[in-house]
C-alpha cells in the first residue's frame, strides 16, 4: 500500500448515483479499479442536491426527484499514480466531470497485519506517519 508524504493529487469524479458500468454502479467500478491499481485511497460521497450537464436539479428533499442524486468519488495519491489512472476514467465516464486538485497529505494510516479487524482499528504498531 502506498504511503504518501507531502504533496499529492486529488481527483474528484462527479457522476450520478444511477450511472452504471456493465449493470453495476459506476462509482463502485471506479473504486474497484482504483483499488486494483494500488492507489492510496478512494471514497464515495452521496450528495443531497445538485445538477449537472442535464440542468435538472436532483434533490433528496422531494420524493419525486430523489432519484439519481449526485455522487462524488474522491481519490488521493501521488501525482504520477493519479495521472497513470486517468485513462481508466476516460474509459468509464461518458457523462460527468473530473477535477484534479493539488493537495497536501498531513497523515496517512495504512492497514497491516496488526489491525484488529473486529473493531476496525489499527493498533499502535500499525500506525505510520508521513
Amino acid at each position: 500500500m502506498t504511503r504518501l508524504t507531502g504533496s499529492a493529487l486529488r481527483v474528484t469524479v462527479y457522476i450520478g448515483e444511477n450511472d452504471t458500468w456493465h449493470h453495476k454502479p459506476l462509482y463502485a467500478e471506479i473504486v474497484h479499479r482504483a483499488h486494483g491499481a494500488g492507489l492510496a485511497g478512494a471514497s464515495v460521497f452521496r450528495g443531497i442536491e445538485g445538477f449537472g450537464a442535464s440542468s435538472l436539479i436532483h434533490t433528496s428533499r422531494l420524493l419525486s426527484l430523489s432519484e439519481d442524486l449526485p455522487v462524488a468519488v474522491v481519490i488521493v495519491d501521488t501525482e504520477t499514480r493519479v495521472r497513470e489512472f486517468l485513462p481508466q476514467l476516460d474509459e468509464l465516464i461518458t457523462e460527468g466531470l473530473v477535477t484534479l486538485d493539488d493537495c497536501e497529505v498531513i497523515r496517512y494510516v495504512g492497514r497491516d497485519g496488526s489491525q484488529d479487524a473486529s473493531q476496525g482499528k489499527t493498533g499502535r504498531k500499525g500506525k505510520k506517519s508521513l
